[in-house]
């Protein structure tokens, strides 16, 4: 499951080798300051992971050690599906911090929920700015489309209904994890702070990741306005952001290339936004977040 988005975009990229080449080659000509730009959105957006997790939780987390954890974190979670790598690194600093097992995994639990809820207020609204250059017809799914991820939900549910009633030894952790991460929860929102680090982080987060796509297409002359662009990472996020590829590689890229085209932008131009959008977030932190992620391990951290 974790190989296959892999091998798909793989496949794609040399059925369609001339638009990735001219993609990569186009990369070459690029702005230097507009992607500079990109790079001080993909830390800003490091930050404001940092301010999510925190918001997740009640104790109080030295801010240096939790923005180093999501560097480290970072590099692990485009290694391993579904953001585990990420959620492992973190639930590893927290338990080194000190915090209950119950507690971490429930700050876990409730920044996996906040994410994609805050999603939907930010995708409408850019779904407002964009709504007259918009082709509806051709992002909209079909019907078969439709029914296979109402099915997957439902399964998905029925298959924890039927653990829970078929494995005993499930039940206890699992009650003791609701009760803890319905008392966070409560403890949190009558924080403001936290409120605002967890539910304003969390809509800010895809702003800024849209804002990095933006910067590298401005770089190279996409003729998409800064909201389509936004939108068209919204809208791939939110359609195949479940597929379980490491970092989201893969399927969310395909997606973004077919929602920007939908906009009106050249194939060209929006492989190679997609494709400089990865370097940016993805290749060039790689080797500094594996460094941080080592020396965090070497010093107990984790």
């Amino acid at each position: 499951m974790t190989l296959l988005p892999l091998l798909l975009i793989g496949t794609w990229a040399a059925l369609d080798r001339c638009a990735v080449g001219d993609g990569v080659a186009r990369l070459g000509g690029a702005d230097p300051w507009w992607l500079l730009a990109g790079l001080l959105f993909t830390l800003l957006g490091w930050v404001v992971a940092a301010c999510v997790r925190q918001g997740a939780l009640p104790e109080r987390l030295p801010p240096g050690l939790l923005l180093a954890s999501q560097l480290a974190a970072g590099a692990a979670n485009h290694v391993l599906p579904a953001s585990i790598g990420a959620h492992a690194v973190t639930l590893r600093f927290l338990r080194g911090r000190g915090i209950p097992l119950a507690r971490a995994t429930a700050s876990l639990a409730l920044y996996s929920l906040v994410k994609p809820v805050a999603r939907i207020p930010v995708l409408i609204v850019f779904l407002v700015a964009v709504g007259d250059t918009l082709r509806f017809g051709a992002l909209a799914p079909d019907r078969w489309t439709l029914v296979l991820a109402a099915g997957s939900a439902v399964l998905g549910l029925m298959t924890v209904g039927l653990l829970l009633a078929a494995v005993r030894p499930l039940r206890r952790p699992v009650a003791d994890f609701l009760r803890t991460a319905l008392t966070d929860v409560r403890i949190l929102h009558t924080r403001p702070g936290r409120v605002l680090a967890l539910w304003g982080g969390s809509a800010v987060a895809p702003v800024l990741q849209g804002s990095t796509v933006a910067a590298v297409g401005f770089s190279l002359g996409l003729p998409l306005s800064w909201a389509q662009v936004v939108f068209a990472l919204l809208i791939a996020g939110t359609a195949v952001g479940a597929v379980p590829a490491p970092g989201g590689i893969g399927p969310v890229d395909a997606a973004m290339v077919f929602t920007m085209v939908s906009l009106g932008a050249p194939t060209g131009l929006s492989t190679a936004t997609v494709i400089g959008y990865r370097v940016l977030t993805v290749w060039i932190p790689l080797l500094p977040g594996t460094l941080i992620l080592s020396a965090l391990v070497h010093r107990k951290v984790l």
